[in-house]
């Protein structure tokens, strides 16, 4: 096939690309506006409290749940595939934490963000250090955390009480979860999995993930939400 062949959009003049564009821009500022409808909706969810212990096994040594949040108010939890059977993670998991950019607003915002997988520590640090990542990676590894958030659903490991059916075993799966903290109480807000983690690859859309959001003040927020100017200090 030669480069004249090959398939391509339609070749037509400025004006009638101008056309085409503005009729398309009416559609993306639509989608734009229904994602921020919904995640608004998503920052009135209701929350679970956590009842159960959850202690990972992390660089620092043991920790709990609470632990992890690091001090800060809400804790974003990457659900990386790595079975403990496993030599390397998921790729795309792989993908998904390559594609990363910079987080570091997630910490001002008072948000911690890391990944946990059921693979031993060991093979986590491995693997970090063979992919140069900085995020923080903690194993769920010997814990239910896997299987109560639903990522990993094993008939060789689960045990009996789970109740799940034969055709719902099908090992790991990924998914983004989200934790926030009042004194010393934890609670659940929200979990996404499959192709809902696909654009999770940027503070902001981390954030929005997340009870307060971005915090700032053109989010439809209930009362008392923290807010700050959008293009403010």
């Amino acid at each position: 096939m030669t480069e004249t062949e090959i398939a391509k959009p339609q070749v037509v003049s400025r004006d009638e690309w101008l056309v085409a564009r503005k009729a398309l821009l009416i559609r993306e500022k639509e989608l734009t506006e229904q994602y921020d409808r919904v995640s608004a909706g998503r920052r009135r969810l209701p929350m679970v409290r956590i009842e159960k212990e959850y202690v990972f096994d992390t660089p620092d040594g043991k920790q709990s749940l609470a632990e992890l949040f690091e001090g800060r108010r809400q804790l974003i939890v990457y659900h990386f595939m790595f079975d403990p059977t496993w030599e390397k993670g998921c790729s795309g998991c792989t993908g998904l934490v390559d594609a990363l950019g910079d987080l570091s607003l997630l910490n001002e915002r008072d948000t911690t963000f890391l990944l946990i997988s059921r693979a031993p520590l060991t093979k986590l640090v491995a693997y970090k250090a063979q992919k140069g990542w900085s995020h923080r990676w903690v194993s769920s590894f010997g814990s239910d955390f896997n299987y109560d958030f639903h990522v990993t659903a094993d008939k060789t490991i689960a045990p009996v009480e789970y109740n799940y059916r034969e055709e719902d075993i099908e090992g790991e799966e990924h998914g983004l979860s989200v934790f926030f903290r009042t004194d010393d109480d934890l609670f659940h807000t929200y979990s996404v999995y499959a192709r809902g983690c696909e654009s999770l690859t940027d503070a902001y859309r981390l954030l929005d993930t997340t009870p307060y959001g971005r915090q700032e003040d053109f989010e439809d927020s209930p009362p008392g939400w923290p807010q700050k100017p959008t293009y403010g200090d």
